[in-house]
């Protein structure tokens, strides 16, 4: 990958051109681009056919889509990534929001974008009881208005900012409170059918994106202007993984590559797996020939072991 210091200045995008050059930061973006290339040829988020395609990237103001859009623009700028890209952002109307603060960041950038205007806040606040949390109506409610802002924009895909820890506690949350396992998907269709549902940065960290975030200087707009984020059930799940992460540093990693390697026969549901039709003498699935190997290799190393003793 052609590394900044050999472009020429003209060429960088305005987002980067007082980016730092130090070798802590260089050595941060480049994983992160790396990390998001990565994640969308695996997952195969651009289509290979059908003309150049064009994603909508919706910007909160949050670390987060500041850092998704930094990067998608960056691996747009070096040509590896073959996508026409238009931020936008929803002012939904809520008390004390800085609709200034996004349009003057992208202007200023020179970064086609869309600001849609929508007073979802006095919607989202006459159907929910005082005390209750506004987010999951609130979350429906945009992701609608987004979907229509892309359809209008003749957009193939919406792409959205959630990381590596978005994913797990996703997945706590729906094992802790919905008794199922499942998370986020780096990509899915819309119900409609017509639209994608991208996320580039699923695999990156949260502590990068923070890091890469505070290091641009991003204006960030907070996402608690509602004030109704306190004592959520996710705020307890994220407090769990950054104590689990913490005490073994690490951890974080293994569980999000346990996402990209599960093993149906070795859970229990009936749907994905033929339990009914597992009997002795039956041709074995490839997980269970993988296990039998792995077990035969593990019984013959025993067997050397006490050989050579």
């Amino acid at each position: 990958m052609t590394d900044l210091a050999n472009s020429a200045e003209s060429d960088v995008p305005a987002l980067f051109r007082n980016a730092p050059s130090s070798v802590g930061f260089r050595k941060l973006r480049k994983r992160l681009v790396r990390e998001v290339r990565e994640t969308i040829s695996r997952h195969a988020m651009v289509e290979a056919s059908g003309g150049r395609p064009r994603w909508l990237v919706c910007l909160s103001g949050g670390k987060d889509s500041y850092t998704l859009l930094a990067v998608l623009l960056e691996l747009q700028w070096r040509g590896l990534l073959p996508v026409d890209l238009l931020a936008c952002n929803l002012d939904q109307g809520q008390p004390g929001f800085p609709s200034h603060v996004l349009p003057d960041f992208l202007a200023g950038n020179g970064i086609p974008h869309r600001i849609v205007y929508q007073d979802t806040y006095s919607i989202v606040t006459s159907k929910i009881p005082e005390g209750r949390t506004y987010c999951s109506l609130c979350s429906r409610l945009r992701r609608g208005l987004l979907y229509r802002t892309a359809r209008e924009e003749g957009c193939q895909a919406i792409v959205l900012g959630h990381h590596r820890e978005d994913a797990l506690e996703t997945m706590f949350m729906n094992l802790f409170h919905g008794g199922r396992l499942s998370s986020m998907p780096p990509k899915l269709v819309n119900d409609d059918g017509d639209l994608m549902v991208l996320r580039p940065l699923i695999s990156c960290a949260e502590a990068d994106i923070a890091r890469f975030a505070r290091t641009m200087e991003f204006p960030i707009i907070p996402c608690d202007l509602c004030g109704s984020q306190d004592g959520l059930q996710r705020a307890e799940v994220k407090r769990m993984l950054e104590e689990w992460e913490h005490a073994h540093p690490g951890r974080l990693a293994t569980m999000a590559k346990a996402l990209t390697q599960v093993r149906p026969s070795h859970l229990h549901d009936g749907t994905l797996f033929d339990f009914a039709g597992l009997a002795p003498g039956a041709p074995a699935g490839g997980e269970a020939r993988e296990d039998a190997e792995g077990c035969g290799a593990a019984l013959a190393m025993t067997a050397r072991l006490f050989a050579a003793e």
